[in-house]
């Protein structure tokens, strides 16, 4: 079953008080949920990416790169809420390069994880 982040405060939250790791391609807030599922929150603003056409293909880029990266989701120690806010440059790619950069997001988080289960 996949969850998505769908009220508006849902993403303010996570926002706020989580943390925030910046791509070249995307831009990804996350925050442990202490649920049993990731859940997925995808952005694409009007003033970062333009026309509604180009918008829908960067958030299809995004969610296709979270689907894409199911292991390394899964080999996480806890579940988080993300929210991936796309970035200009993401037009000018293909899906390799965004989905790369979330796996590596994702591997600071478990170096993150496995050094504060450390202490």
């Amino acid at each position: 079953m996949r969850n998505y982040l769908r009220d508006p405060k849902e993403f303010q939250y996570v926002y706020r008080r989580g943390n925030r790791y910046d791509g070249t391609f995307l831009t990804v807030f996350v925050i442990n949920n202490e649920g049993l599922h990731h859940r997925l929150g995808v952005t694409a603003s009007k003033k970062a990416i333009g026309k509604a056409v180009q918008r829908n293909r960067a958030k299809r880029l995004l969610r296709e790169a979270f689907r894409s990266n199911e292991l390394p989701l899964n080999a996480l120690s806890s579940k988080y809420d993300w929210v991936l806010n796309a970035k200009s440059a993401l037009l000018e790619v293909k899906l390799t390069a965004p989905a790369e950069e979330f796996a590596g997001i994702i591997d600071r988080i478990s170096q993150r994880e496995s050094r504060t289960d450390v202490t």
